[in-house]
């Protein structure tokens, strides 16, 4: 069965619908690429995807350590190149708002750079890890 589904609705934009929740997300082409801009692009949602899934995966990991990592950030910068046009580098800023020891910090970024995200990602693309401590 399908994960999502996705419509081109046109003007460069997508529908795309999660079949198991109903929850939808439509995208834009970007500005620099002929779109509005108006939406996350298909390679906003490629970087938000490996920042997400470290967060996520981070929370699932520490859970049974009562780790708690409600109110941790992540702001995520996505880098272009062209020829070809591709995504050549992601940033990931983790802002934690409590303290690890640094058993627990090792802990933190063996999850985040060992998610499933990360180790999808071809190796070529650049992974800029900030853990903030």
């Amino acid at each position: 069965m399908a994960t999502v589904e996705s419509v081109y609705i046109g003007e460069l934009r997508t529908n795309n619908t999660h079949l198991q929740s109903g929850t939808q997300i439509i995208t834009d082409a970007p500005t620099d690429n002929q779109g509005k801009g108006e939406a996350f692009s298909p390679t906003d949602l490629l970087a938000t995807s490996l920042g997400t899934c470290m967060l996520t995966t981070m929370a699932i990991r520490t859970a049974k350590d009562n780790i708690n990592l409600d109110g941790t950030k992540c702001a995520i910068t996505k880098i272009m190149a062209a020829n070809p046009r591709r995504v050549s580098e992601i940033v990931i800023n983790l802002e934690f708002p409590a303290t690890y020891t640094a058993e627990q910090q090792k802990q933190l970024e063996d999850i985040a750079l060992t998610c499933p995200v990360y180790l999808s990602l071809h190796p070529d693309l650049v992974k800029t890890v900030d853990f903030g401590w």
